[in-house]
């Protein structure tokens, strides 16, 4: 907690700064109120991240054109604040406005692209809809596995977040075979305390109990 209250007071020292030095719509202010939203998000302060995510993103529409990148990071943040409050409806309206930035104004590759099908899939596997979140998943699955190398700890949540889908599904070889894939890259890229790890393991003895 204490490295968060730092984090705060060095964003709002910061924010202080620019805010006497810039005009009110300069998008470095927008940038400061992204990184005090990032804090709050991470804090579990919802209310207080949209807060701050929003008057970046007001920033940002006036300063930048309609289908810059940027906004659609600032969407994207958006939507993972009502991800986290359980507001699929609202995330899903986000994700997709974000969605739609990355695939007029990045080639079809693009790792931002993978990431905002990945986040898509997340809600709909939050809502139950497990079709749906494979149908994302593989998308960005894709995309990860023509632009990342083998071992990008981003292709180990691709297979992670398709193996726990055909979990809920109940199709447990599927899911086990998943896992394990995520498991392998996990065990090279990360140390073998990490979090990440000890999670895989577990998902993967939920499987092997169920089958």
């Amino acid at each position: 907690m204490g490295d968060y209250s730092k984090a705060l007071e060095f964003y709002e020292k910061s924010h202080k700064i620019r805010e006497k030095a810039l005009p009110s719509n300069h998008p470095d202010l927008a940038n400061s109120y992204n990184n005090i939203g990032g804090v709050y998000n991470n804090m579990g302060d919802y209310s207080k991240a949209l807060e701050f995510y929003e008057k970046s993103h007001k920033i940002l529409e006036k300063a930048l054109p309609s289908n810059h990148p940027s906004l659609a990071t600032s969407y994207n943040n958006i939507g993972g604040v009502y991800n986290d409050m359980g507001d699929y409806s609202k995330a899903l309206e986000f994700y997709e406005k974000s969605l739609k930035i990355r695939e007029k104004a990045l080639p079809s590759n693009h790792p931002s692209l993978a990431t905002s099908y990945n986040n898509i899939g997340l809600v709909y596997k939050n809502m139950g809809d497990y079709s749906k979140a494979l149908e994302f998943y593989e998308k960005s699955l894709k995309i990860r596995e023509k632009a990342l190398p083998p071992n990008h700890p981003d292709l180990a949540q691709s297979y992670n977040n398709i193996g726990t889908t055909y979990f809920g599904k109940g199709d447990y070889s599927k899911a086990l075979s998943f896992l394990e894939k995520a498991l392998a890259i996990r065990q090279k890229s990360l140390p073998s305390a990490h979090p990440l790890i000890k999670q895989t393991k577990d998902n993967i003895d939920h499987v092997k109990k169920k089958m």
